[in-house]
């Protein structure tokens, strides 16, 4: 067993005391819709039965380890993961991913009634997987990689909630899999957006490898527990869902890592930020906010 630091007890980088404006702290509480909770706050699968969730106990975790990784990725980066953590760390973690089923709906052809309940169906999903991700963010209060280097330049903005598990990488593990259910010849291409977003947090700095692969983990977890509870809804024909089979190879990739809904976002923070600087280390910055990336505000 471990000892790790507390994101309640430790500054950030840049900052002279712990952070005092967690975001939505009581977000673990809040109502699910496929998953659901009982009386002693345990989660429960749409059957009502006790969820183990699959995660590692952050005790078992040495972030020293994981902070080398943090620092390496920050130090050896190239232009095109930097341009990957900027894309991904635009706005909410939703911003990417709300796309990518509308353009997924688009290129099927699905039906007026299918797509309402396509996008409620895995925004529903999202939703519980954050829930669970809040809960477990703020039980065990991990700190960030910039609160164990105060020195720490991340590319981006510092999220003002712990750390573990990564918001990002679990609800796209959690969206690749509902929405391959849907779209089961996509599933490869989700698959590799759902990484490329979760690797995102490792190269802006923000993340701890271990964050984004356990989240993906738990994202999956929770997608496959939902896709069940669907498979064995029924109309008077039979399952309610029918997965559309055929490949029409749907454009959700971004170009040059535009935002498919551009928004000038705030890059305001007090916490250290390599963005802040103008230097020769950093110059492909401003080259890349001029292939349309929008200025990111990570908080979510």
């Amino acid at each position: 067993m471990k000892k790790y630091l507390k994101w309640s007890e430790e500054p950030y980088g840049g900052e002279s005391a712990p952070p005092n404006d967690p975001v939505t702290p009581l977000a673990g509480g809040w109502p699910l819709t496929f998953l659901k909770r009982n009386r002693r706050g345990e989660f429960l699968n749409p059957d009502g039965r006790a969820i183990v969730f699959p995660i590692v106990h952050p005790n078992r975790i040495n972030f020293e380890k994981e902070l080398e990784a943090v620092q390496l990725a920050l130090k050896e980066s190239t232009p095109n993961q930097q341009g990957i953590g900027i894309f991904y760390g635009t706005g909410v973690p939703t911003k990417q991913w709300t796309p990518v089923i509308d353009r997924l709906i688009d290129s099927y052809g699905v039906s007026p009634v299918s797509a309402a309940r396509i996008l409620a169906v895995v925004q529903m999903a999202i939703n519980d997987t954050m829930i669970v991700v809040w809960d477990l963010k703020y039980k065990w209060d991990t700190a960030r990689p910039i609160q164990y280097d105060q020195s720490l330049e991340p590319l981006l903005c510092t999220p003002r909630f712990p750390s573990y598990p990564s918001g990002h990488a679990s609800m796209s593990g959690c969206a690749e899999v509902v929405l391959s259910y849907f779209f089961p010849r996509e599933a490869s291409k989700l698959k590799r957006f759902a990484e490329e977003d979760a690797i995102s947090r490792l190269y802006s700095g923000v993340h701890f490898p271990i964050d984004n692969d356990e989240g993906l983990k738990l994202g999956r977890f929770i997608g496959d527990t939902i896709v069940r509870h669907l498979k064995e809804q029924r109309d008077k024909d039979g399952s309610v869902d029918q997965p559309y089979e055929m490949f029409r190879d749907a454009d959700f990739f971004a170009t040059e890592f535009k935002q498919f809904i551009p928004y000038d976002f705030s890059d305001d923070c007090t916490s250290n930020v390599r963005s802040k600087k103008i230097s020769s280390q950093v110059s492909h910055y401003d080259a890349l906010l001029k292939l349309g990336f929008s200025k990111p505000k990570l908080f979510y």
